[in-house]
């Protein structure tokens, strides 16, 4: 059911109204001119949400690299969340998630032949980019919905399906940054993890409730998962399926992302999960975590002992010190994005064609 996670903090819609008050205002401060705004000579799409975390931008930006890698040289540029460095960073095959932040350095160990940069201040990320790197042709913005100093060529705003915009309030009572009706400064709008058996009259009514105008495209994604993929290739024995782990085998999830229900339901559909240690997001992993997992892991019975845990999570607990039998146990859970409806080719078209006609009016101009 569309929105069925939406939970409102009502004693604090007070100070939502304060926090909404502050955000109207600078956002009339881009409106009218006041706060600059900058558009480069460069193709520039920002993915980003109204919401904070758990929508799937990362998958969403993994999606638009494997659609234009093979034309285009694209440079990812992160704010690098929860990084331990500051300013303008370049990655390289030496970067770590601590420096450059997880999802950037996902990215990076994923496809190592793009370019990934991290910097809060994305106008100056860009202007590095362009100086250091002069044959960029397309640059993706990770979370940049909000950063209105940069005008992009597109903006894609996604929403997940399990916390309706509608139904949602503002920081603090509710999750999101800004009011929904900010929603019209996006180009296209994703409505992610979406159930894969979701009803033909929900897209209708999504599509009423968001209240979009001409001008927007409207998408629907779903998440569809892999093959597991050990976190420690070195150590272990290698890809596997959930079907191969058997449900004498022992079994336990470790997460630290902002919404793992779907993960979690997915497995399950294969395994009774008894032991899951479910972290906030972006959490970074100390030694009273180590202890704590490995207690866990130990206490696991069964034939054999298995660790499942995200991706993003992955980048993160590459740096524990586990001993050799969790190294070889844990596995992560690969994600990709599906688009429904058989728009996919639709949305890829459109992401090629603005990319196409905006360097074809370039190349004119000059």
């Amino acid at each position: 059911m569309y929105g069925k996670s939406v939970k409102i903090n009502h004693w604090l819609i007070p100070v939502s109204w304060l926090y909404g008050l502050g955000v109207e205002i600078r956002n009339k401060l881009f409106d009218w001119g006041i706060l600059p705004a900058e558009e480069f000579d460069i193709p520039v799409i920002s993915v980003g949400n109204l919401a904070v975390g758990g929508t799937g931008k990362t998958p969403h930006i993994e999606y638009l690299i494997e659609l234009l890698g093979h034309k285009y040289h694209i440079a990812v540029l992160s704010r690098g969340y929860k990084r331990k460095s500051r300013g303008f960073i370049l990655a390289d095959d030496k970067s770590t998630a601590r420096e450059i932040g997880d999802e950037p350095y996902q990215i990076k160990r994923k496809y190592p032949n793009i370019t990934v940069a991290v910097d809060a201040n994305r106008r100056r990320g860009i202007k590095q980019l362009k100086k250091q790197i002069p044959d960029i042709d397309v640059i993706l913005l990770d979370d940049a919905f909000q950063h209105r100093y940069v005008t992009p060529l597109s903006s894609i705003v996604l929403t997940d399906y399990n916390r309706a915009l509608h139904l949602d309030k503002l920081l603090p009572a509710g999750r999101l940054r800004e009011s929904r009706h900010e929603l019209s400064r996006a180009n296209m709008v994703i409505v992610t993890k979406c159930p894969i058996d979701m009803k033909p009259i929900e897209y209708n009514i999504i599509s009423r409730w968001l209240h979009l105008f001409p001008y927007q495209n409207l998408y629907f994604s779903t998440l569809s998962y892999g093959h597991l993929q050990a976190v420690f290739p070195d150590t272990a024995i290698g890809e596997i399926s959930l079907k191969d782990i058997s449900r004498k085998d022992g079994l336990m999830v470790v997460t630290g992302i902002a919404n793992p229900a779907p993960m979690l339901q997915y497995i399950s559909h294969f395994h009774d999960l008894r032991e899951k240690l479910l972290y906030p997001d972006h959490h970074n992993f100390t030694s009273n975590d180590l202890n704590d997992i490995t207690t866990r892991f130990s206490a696991l019975k069964g034939e054999k002992k298995y660790i499942i845990t995200t991706e993003k999570d992955a980048a993160r607990l590459r740096s524990v010190p586990f001993d050799d039998a969790i190294k070889k146990a844990l596995y992560f859970l690969p994600i990709h994005v599906r688009f429904m409806q058989h728009t996919g080719t639709s949305f890829d078209e459109k992401i090629s064609d603005i990319i196409y006609k905006n360097r074809r009016s370039k190349q004119v101009k000059k």
